[in-house]
């Protein structure tokens, strides 16, 4: 595979240099580390921080989604390793205005482990909660729902808790509607190629020309089934059958959507999917708002898609209504 790189080693802090370059009003790269992404005002007195973090690679997820009504910073780590804890202490302290801070994160062991070390160090200083991203149907069942992977659906989470601490409210409200959001929250994703991480020798898994592989991870984690490339329509009625068959209890007939691209799958394939998505959604009586079409959580140049399902009460709804500034925050 060919990259635009420079020195593996410089990959991600020069990615870094680019985008708060590219976006002066939205990023400020801050920390001792410099492996920091917060927002351009800083923390506010008396307001909730939202914190994330996670590795390189994902782009615009996670440093992407700092910004007003979202996260307040984020910590990164090299291509698809979780922060440093020195890192993720650095964001909890840029996020905290006296209010105490989320930290919002995806359900992997590297950044669990990273985040709760940082909670700890800081007990005395900052009160802090956690809520993880558990989204990904293919990689636990319903049964060990609390085993399953984040992956793109955790940027709702985001923009409902982003929302809701903007709006002034405590630490307790801001937990309990990013959980709320999490649990709300389906994905499944398909691959169709691998990606390679800058300096490897290798992909970082290998699939045949003509294959296709159902629920493979953003990391390349096995999915549930790989066989010969299908139809778009038949991709796409399997994975909205998934996503429906898992949905949460009593669920609401209003949902977003999330069609999401991994990194190479362009924004026409995207457009055919959600096509069929839509058409499928709304023949079950299920209402789509806030539709969400193209790249929100990448893995490198990985070719495939993911589609997530957020069920929608009316304050989740609301609070995904409301303005952030974010480049990447796009609804249609």
């Amino acid at each position: 595979m060919k990259k635009l790189m420079n020195a593996p080693a410089d990959f991600v802090d020069e990615m870094l240099d680019g985008l708060t370059a590219a976006w002066p009003a939205a990023f400020v790269r801050d920390g001792e580390s410099r492996r920091v992404i917060r927002r351009t005002d800083g923390a506010r007195k008396g307001k909730v921080g939202v914190v994330s973090g996670g590795g390189s690679g994902h782009l615009p997820l996670f440093t992407g989604y700092v910004g007003k009504g979202l996260l307040d910073s984020c910590s990164i780590g090299n291509v698809f390793e979780g922060p440093t804890v020195d890192s993720c202490i650095e964001a909890i302290k840029l996020a905290d205005g006296g209010a105490g801070v989320l930290r919002l994160y995806g359900n992997y062991g590297g950044d669990r482990m990273n985040f709760d070390m940082a909670g700890e160090f800081l007990e005395d200083e900052i009160k802090t909660t956690t809520v993880l991203g558990t989204d990904d149907i293919a990689s636990a069942g319903p049964e060990e729902s609390g085993k399953r992977r984040g992956v793109a659906g955790i940027i709702y989470a985001y923009k409902a808790a982003g929302a809701k601490a903007e709006d002034g409210a405590s630490l307790d409200a801001v937990t309990e509607i990013a959980q709320r959001t999490v649990d709300a929250t389906r994905t499944i994703g398909v691959a169709l190629s691998p990606c390679q991480v800058p300096g490897a020798a290798q992909p970082s898994f290998t699939i045949g020309e003509d294959e296709i592989e159902m629920g493979m991870g953003i990391h390349g984690e096995p999915g549930i089934w790989r066989d010969k490339l299908r139809p778009a329509d038949a991709v796409a009625d399997e994975m909205v059958q998934r996503l429906l068959a898992d949905a949460p209890k009593g669920r609401g007939s209003r949902v977003s959507v999330l069609v999401n691209s991994l990194g190479a799958t362009p924004l026409e394939e995207l457009l055919i999917v959600y096509r069929r998505v839509s058409a499928k959604l709304k023949g079950e009586g299920i209402e789509i708002v806030l539709p969400l079409v193209g790249h929100y959580a990448t893995s490198m140049e990985m070719a495939g898609l993911s589609i997530s399902l957020c069920v929608l009460d009316q304050e989740i709804e609301a609070l995904l209504r409301k303005p952030a500034a974010s480049p990447f925050w796009r609804v249609a």
